[in-house]
């Protein structure tokens, strides 16, 4: 454990800002796996709005500096093809 009053906040700040980020990663994958479950029952609408739903968590998570620019790129990329293939 650190000794300096400032590094024993830093432990604390980047504490919270972790969960914080884990909160925003767990629920853009949540946000993902609606999609994947709606094509796997073949549901065009619902894989549609749940595709817009994860897109939006996708670029929120992309703005805060949690995901980078390619890997967004991707997953946008993959679960759009999974529910143009419906």
């Amino acid at each position: 454990m650190a000794n300096i009053k400032s590094a024993k906040k830093r432990v604390k700040v980047i504490a919270k800002k972790t969960l914080v980020n884990k909160m925003i990663k767990s629920s853009t994958k949540t946000a993902m796996k609606k999609v994947i479950v709606a094509v796997e029952a073949k549901d065009k609408e619902a894989a549609q709005a749940a595709l817009k739903g994860a897109i939006s968590a996708i670029d929120r998570a992309y703005s805060k500096g949690i995901l980078k620019k390619n890997s967004c790129a991707r997953k946008k990329s993959s679960l759009t093809k999974l529910v143009n293939s419906l």
